[in-house]
């Protein structure tokens, strides 16, 4: 079947993952970029970590993921290796409240119609990897704490790796994986906050709700100045972030999840007063350029430094890693479950309901990204810090299943998908044809005018 490129309308009724607006396309185009360059240096950070980690200078490796700094009558005397998990993650989690705050108030996605699918797909792509590992480890408690381990995609990852074998597919199939791991990532962050506070401090907690509050307002009422004046956001929502962040810490939820309702309280469109939202970018998107080298360029690459390093023992230590019941049981629920949930979910939909895969492309397109979704490194790697313990030998078994099964999925995804590539790139050329000269591919022309 030949890709069809006649318009359609930005919001066509029954067609999953049909093209969408060319605003949206060309937002999440520069988003896909920065990550695919975070990506990279994610990859090189975790490599320089396990090489570290198994050659003759390890002790300094976990030396130095180990040393403590900070204030400890504020509970704050962490290890490097406890700041950048629950420090420098909240730097991504930010990002990740902004994104999928702007995708249902802004974005294509604030139809519901087009919104079902990708969380529909997430839940299904959380739900069965979990399953899967519960099945696995059923007999043993200790190993079952570990179920959200597999739930996880990496945003960086996947897209890097997606920049390499899919640089042609689809813009709606890119959206989607996006979408798919921002709405991921919450589903984690929620799970994290849910499932992993084993004791809750009311007085701290009542104290950040207050901080939250007054962030929200002032994020609010002012985001024409804040917008306008960087240095004002950092002098004064900056400082209020991290007494926040401090007290979600001191009350004994995770950290991390400070990052996404700080997120969740930006607002996305500009006010009245400067223009309204035809005007130009709002204060989320605003701070989402400012932030994302941030995130991308140093918070994820190092908190990958300092958790991906571990002792693997040889080879005879990686595959008798492999054998525990935890390696397996993320294995299989990141490489199997990920595309059974997300592919199955969707499958339903179109049987369930009047929705319909667009024409555009085909389901083996869908079940590549469903593959490359079974990269679960960044919040993988948290959760299995948060299950068993930094430096436990189930820790280290678990991370060896979370760096295999992202190696597996990322060489099976490319099998998939690669061949696809070509096909689509024959049709590129058509994509982007623009011969009235207005800068906006023909095929767009729906969205002519689009600010």
């Amino acid at each position: 079947m030949q890709p069809n490129t006649s318009p359609k309308p930005a919001a066509e009724g029954g067609r999953l993952f049909s093209r969408g607006s060319y605003s949206e396309k060309l937002r999440i185009s520069e988003i896909l970029r920065k990550e695919t360059v975070g990506g990279m240096l994610l990859v090189a950070a975790a490599l320089i970590a396990i090489i570290w980690a198994n050659s003759p200078l390890s002790d300094s490796y976990f030396a130095l993921r180990d040393f403590e700094i900070g204030y400890e009558p504020w509970h704050l005397q962490l290890s490097l290796g406890a700041w950048a998990a629950d420090g420098l993650l909240a730097v991504f989690f930010f990002l990740v409240g902004l994104e999928l705050k702007r995708e249902f108030v802004a974005g294509d996605l604030r139809n519901i119609s087009k919104a079902i699918v990708p969380v529909a797909a997430a839940v299904g792509g959380v739900a069965v990897p979990a399953a899967i590992y519960a099945a696995i480890n059923l007999g043993n408690p200790e190993s079952l704490t570990g179920w959200a381990v597999p739930t996880a995609t990496d945003i960086a990852f996947a897209v890097a790796v997606l920049a390499i074998i899919g640089s042609h597919l689809p813009s709606a199939l890119r959206i989607f994986l996006l979408t798919l791991a921002v709405v991921d990532d919450l589903l984690a962050i929620t799970i994290i906050a849910v499932f992993y506070t084993d004791e809750l401090k009311i007085t701290p907690l009542l104290l950040a709700v207050a901080g939250l509050a007054v962030y929200t307002f002032l994020a609010q009422k002012y985001r024409r100045f804040f917008g306008l004046k960087a240095s004002a956001a950092w002098f004064i929502l900056l400082p209020i972030g991290v007494v926040v962040w401090a007290l979600v810490h001191s009350s004994g939820i995770h950290a991390t999840v400070a990052g996404v309702l700080l997120g969740f309280a930006v607002p996305v469109i500009r006010s009245q007063a400067s223009g309204g939202p035809e005007a130009g970018p709002g204060l989320s998107e605003i701070f989402e350029h400012r932030f994302r080298p941030i995130s991308a360029g140093f918070a994820v690459p190092v908190f990958a430094f300092f958790s991906a390093g571990v002792a693997v023992g040889g080879w005879d230590g990686f595959m008798s890693s492999l054998t525990d019941p935890i390696s397996l049981g993320i294995i299989a629920g990141l490489v199997l479950g990920k595309p059974i949930g997300i592919l199955g979910t969707t499958w339903l939909l179109t049987k369930l309901t009047k929705a319909r895969l667009d024409t555009s492309f085909k389901w083996i397109d869908l079940f590549g990204v469903a593959v490359l979704a079974g990269i679960g490194f960044t919040v993988s790697l948290l959760v299995a810090d948060l299950s068993f313990g930094s430096g436990t030998i189930a820790n280290d078994h678990a991370k060896v299943g979370i760096l295999t099964a992202s190696v597996v999925a990322a060489l099976l995804a490319a099998l998939v998908l690669t061949p696809r590539n070509r096909h689509y790139r024959a049709v590129e050329a058509e994509e982007d044809t623009d011969d009235d000269g207005d800068g906006i591919p023909d095929v767009y022309q729906q969205d002519r005018g689009t600010k």
